[in-house]
């Protein structure tokens, strides 16, 4: 038989409530007070019941994360930062992948409202006024994390990528290069316009030309469409000295392709990502990319959430947070040489 709160008040000869403020570390109990309850509810196997807490109080003291891929690295540290930051506040975290697939996204945020979560953090999927319109009639706030739609919906993080590419862009020309392309994400909307436009500006700040036969596009984000768009660059008869990939994925797919075709980075060609997901610094070469704050993102998303979760105001106009990142430089780019 579960152990209960009566069954520690016993032991401990206190009233109900004191157990309760007890292990909730409520300021009136004494932290002595509080430390011996807390030791014979651990004692005891004391497992707290949040289904009945939630009936009490409405809350569930749990946040559903959609992320787009469960396995992309990228979301990994996004969640983490997410986890610390609710984790002090008791929350727990119900986690699921969308995929890209507008319907699954609609039964995971229907299941989500049916177990009662308290609010939604969507990561970098393209939410459109059609779900926003879902979440408000199940009643369930949400918060955005880069979201790919255009509309400014509700509650938003986003990472500055057209800086980001822009700084880029301007570090490739900064080592001599005029031939620079951008490998990009033909299924990232909002995002890759956004990086295409950084690198865009860069090259036109710098008086040099925007050659449209340089700008390529993978079907995905991953590995494999960066290979693919390597191979059409390999195609062109005169091809850039250097490429800003739309991600660190792609980059990998693209260095890996070049190689296989016998050319050399970053002598032949220099190859930059973006993201700084942890595995950059270990591909060879080690990946210059532009990083990208992951946790840091993730933990303004979860105190944009408590901070909507708490407001007295539920209609209150909503809250965008900017983030800015920074370029990291590794051996796969370098100054052009003279081959180039």
């Amino acid at each position: 038989m579960a152990v209960t709160i009566k069954d520690i008040a016993e032991i401990a000869q206190v009233s109900h409530t004191t157990v309760s403020r007890a292990l909730r570390n409520h300021p009136a109990i004494a932290k002595e007070t509080a430390a011996r309850i807390q030791k014979i509810a651990d004692e005891l196997g004391y497992v707290p019941n949040t289904v009945a807490r939630g009936l009490k109080t409405r809350s569930s003291r749990v946040l559903g994360v959609i992320v787009r891929r469960i396995d992309d690295p990228f979301f990994g540290e996004v969640v983490d930062g997410i986890e610390e930051a609710l984790q002090a506040e008791g929350y727990s975290l119900f986690l699921a992948a969308s995929h890209r697939d507008p319907e699954r996204e609609k039964g995971i945020i229907r299941a989500m409202s049916e177990h009662r979560v308290d609010g939604v953090i969507i990561c970098s999927t393209q939410i459109g006024v059609e779900q926003v319109a879902q979440l408000q009639k199940f009643g369930v706030p949400a918060v955005l994390v880069n979201n790919q739609a255009r509309e400014t919906l509700t509650s938003s993080v986003f990472h500055d990528d057209e800086h980001g590419s822009y700084e880029m862009t301007r570090y490739l020309i900064g080592l001599g290069h005029t031939r620079i392309g951008y490998l990009g994400n033909a299924n990232a909307g909002k995002t890759n316009e956004d990086r295409l436009r950084g690198y865009q500006r860069a090259l036109a700040e710098a008086g040099l030309p925007v050659e449209e036969a340089f700008i390529k596009a993978g079907p995905n984000g991953l590995a494999e469409g960066g290979a693919l768009a390597m191979q059409d660059c390999l195609q062109l008869a005169q091809r850039p000295s250097a490429l800003l990939c739309y991600n660190d994925m792609m980059a990998i797919g693209a260095i890996q392709t070049l190689q296989t075709a016998g050319f050399r980075v970053p002598e032949d060609c220099s190859i930059a990502g973006f993201d700084n997901i942890s595995l950059s610094a270990y591909v060879t070469p080690p990946l210059t990319t532009f990083h990208q704050p992951k946790k840091e993102i993730g933990r303004e998303a979860a105190q944009m959430m408590l901070r909507r979760l708490q407001a007295q105001e539920k209609n209150a106009a909503p809250e965008i947070k900017l983030l800015r990142g920074k370029l990291i430089a590794r051996a796969s780019t370098a100054r052009v040489s003279n081959s180039n």
